[in-house]
């Protein structure tokens, strides 16, 4: 089975969790990301992997129309639900592949991807097709999660995030998004950087883990190098996880 497949199993079952979140719904990186994009009431606007439509929900009011696209039909179906009934009419919904995406060239003026990148195989790909459907003066706001530079900070993020969802495929480093983003000629003139609190039995419970795959996360957490405990604030009670912490990068690039 692919991992776009993966995808779609894993956020076809947790779809409701998605629109529920509380770091996807409430997060402080969604206003500052608002912020950043610089919105004009007659620009057309796409968000990418749309999830549970918080990105798109925030947008609709401030530009004539958005675009919310999934690879996941289930992600959509919630997420028209959620953004109709907040009274929003200029939205539409799109299944597509963000690495392929459904089209015309230069076709929007903003786009945006949060929280997803993450789960995408193929990302030069993926930048590639922000850069052809964006029209020249066009902004990214781009917002995921990213692993630190140190590579066993970095080894221990991804495997956690792995076995928590098989459908993660990678989170890069701060200097990988740079360097992918300038090679595919996009200008970055805005960056912020986010601490994301993770409280363990929702964000396991957000992937509907087994018992099982708890103890075997807990045990990783508690058992690793006491580093590694620092770097993402680890705190524990009585042998189980209680919360670590993550990080996420918000980057504003335009197309020249």
């Amino acid at each position: 089975m692919d991992i776009k497949q993966d995808v779609k199993n894993q956020f076809g079952r947790s779809a409701d969790f998605y629109v529920s979140s509380k770091i996807h719904r409430n997060g402080g990186d969604l206003n500052t990301l608002i912020e950043m994009a610089h919105t004009k009431e007659t620009e057309y606007a796409l968000d990418v992997a749309t999830g549970g439509g918080h990105t798109a929900n925030a947008l609709a009011p401030l530009v004539k129309k958005v675009t919310a696209m999934d690879i996941t039909p289930k992600m959509l179906e919630n997420a028209e639900e959620f953004i109709k009934g907040n009274g929003h009419t200029n939205v539409e919904f799109v299944e597509g592949d963000a690495e392929k995406m459904p089209f015309e060239d230069g076709s929007f003026d903003i786009i945006t991807c949060r929280i997803a990148p993450h789960h995408f195989p193929d990302i030069e790909d993926f930048i590639k097709e922000v850069y052809r459907v964006l029209k020249p003066g066009g902004r990214f706001l781009l917002d995921d999660n990213v692993a630190p530079e140190e590579d066993a900070f970095d080894d221990f993020y991804n495997k956690i995030e792995k076995i928590r969802d098989y459908s993660h495929y990678r989170a890069w480093k701060k200097t990988e998004w740079l360097r992918m983003l300038e090679h595919a000629a996009f200008e970055i003139v805005e960056m912020h950087r986010f601490e994301k609190h993770f409280e363990f039995e929702d964000w396991c419970t957000r992937m509907h883990l087994t018992d099982e795959e708890k103890n075997t996360l807990t045990s990783i957490m508690l058992e690793a190098e006491e580093s590694v405990k620092q770097k993402f604030r680890v705190q524990s009670e009585a042998g189980k996880i209680e919360s670590f912490q993550g990080e996420a990068v918000l980057l504003s690039c335009v197309k020249w």
